[in-house]
């Protein structure tokens, strides 16, 4: 499968089929498991999933094809509460997604008990005209909640796959027949930037603590693509001296650590030779520059 390229669609618009079709908006609070599901459905690593809250900061859109439907589902960052000018535009990310859709399928976390977040979720999703299905996630670990059984209830687990097919017909029977959006080998409208910056954020996520990876973004500065070789340079941007400090960390381990697993998975979406130049910079206040947000959320 490919990711979306639109010289290449307008080419071969000939292909484009009759099927169920439609956008699929996925809501939730952060690590409800959406980003977990859209990978295990693709079969490809659309979106990033770390165990650190709010990992994913804009919406991805993620291309289901089967014999019978092509489903777009907007994989959005997990909705929370906050008076942050930045998480509040990441909350858009999400928001904006709610008319969009034919369906919206509100992700539960069957393993946290409910609380303000959910509230909120369940008071956004009133100002919606779509219909709405409710997805109770991790089914394969201990419950905390008692989850209802209806016709408007899917349980699910990304681990086993257990739910996906009742979730799939359930989609379906909300999409109207149309020509398909996409050819179907393309699974993901992301350009090489943003896959590789996320891949980067990604490592970042995952070997830093607390505050410190919502303190970081990526820049893709330059790439040059070849048969056989990418290269690519990047930086990890922080908001300070000592948060530049403990990514470098003692003889620059950790930024070694990080460069290596970007590297190596890189590679592996791309398959190729990847020559990766990754450093660490300082750019105060980043979270409250509205042209950096933007763009990074853009």
């Amino acid at each position: 499968m490919k990711e979306l390229n639109l010289e290449d669609i307008l080419s071969r618009t000939s292909e484009l089929k009759e099927k169920k079709v439609g956008y699929v908006s996925i809501i939730g609070r952060p690590n409800a498991g959406k980003s977990t599901f859209v990978n295990a459905l693709i079969g490809e690593k659309i979106s990033i999933t770390t165990n650190v809250p709010q990992t994913t900061r804009k919406k991805v859109l993620a291309i289901y094809n089967d014999d019978e439907s092509q489903i777009v589902f907007f994989d959005t960052p997990g909705i929370h509460k906050s008076n942050k000018s930045f998480n509040e535009e990441i909350n858009k990310q999400a928001i904006t997604t709610l008319n969009d859709a034919e369906l919206v399928l509100y992700f539960i976390d069957s393993t946290r008990e409910g609380g303000e977040e959910e509230k909120y979720i369940r008071e956004l999703l009133t100002f919606t005209n779509s219909p709405i299905v409710k997805v109770y996630t991790k089914l394969d670990l201990p419950w905390k909640i008692t989850i209802p059984s209806n016709d408007n209830v899917i349980k699910i687990s990304s681990e086993t796959k257990q739910g996906f097919s009742e979730l799939l017909n359930k989609v379906k029977s909300f999409l109207p027949t149309g020509p398909t959006l996409f050819p179907e080998d393309f699974y993901t409208k992301q350009d090489i930037y943003f896959r590789i910056s996320e891949i980067i954020r990604e490592k970042v996520f995952l070997h830093t603590r607390e505050e410190l990876p919502h303190s970081t973004y990526i820049g893709v500065d330059e790439i040059e693509e070849k048969d056989d070789l990418l290269k690519i340079v990047a930086y990890i941007y922080a908001e300070t001296e000592s948060q530049k400090y403990v990514l470098i960390w003692k003889n620059g381990s950790l930024i070694w650590k990080m460069w290596k697993e970007a590297r190596l998975e890189l590679e592996k979406v791309f398959d190729k030779k990847v020559f990766l130049a990754l450093r660490v910079k300082v750019m105060k206040n980043w979270r409250k520059n509205n042209k950096i947000v933007q763009n990074i959320l853009d």
